[in-house]
């Protein structure tokens, strides 16, 4: 075998490898109950806001720490911790996916996306105006 062919093999082999290992390290759509079976492995979880029980900020260890009660899709009840501010109009959101893992009991996000309401109403919108070109 030449040298090069030797090469292209190794390169090979290595960008195989990588390919691999990069997949099975991909985060999934979960649950609570899934994410608490697994703790420590990356989810994501789509969820509602529980407004009825409390939004807690404070200061631990010189960060931001956010704690807030979240359903998931499946009804699913769990405490979430998120070290960060928090989102601009949260508790208005209609929908909310978690990034994190859990760790006993609490699921620990280490990002937060929110679906909000449209800030356009749809009431107001007209379309069936027609406009004129005069």
């Amino acid at each position: 075998m030449k040298k090069t062919h030797i090469v292209l093999i190794i390169l090979l082999v290595v960008a195989l490898a990588i390919i691999i290992s990069t997949l099975s390290d991909v985060s999934s759509y979960a649950g609570f109950k899934e994410a608490s079976k697994t703790p420590g492995k990356q989810f994501n979880i789509i969820g509602k806001l529980n407004l009825e029980k409390p939004i807690e900020q404070k200061i631990v260890d010189g960060g931001q720490q956010l704690s807030f009660f979240m359903f998931d899709n499946k009804n699913e009840e769990s405490q979430v911790f998120f070290y960060g501010d928090k989102p601009q109009d949260f508790e208005k959101s209609e929908q909310v996916v978690l990034m994190g893992s859990m760790e006993g009991t609490v699921f620990v996000a280490t990002n937060i996306l929110l679906k909000c309401p449209s800030k356009y109403d749809q009431e107001g919108l007209n379309t069936t105006e027609e406009f004129s070109t005069e």
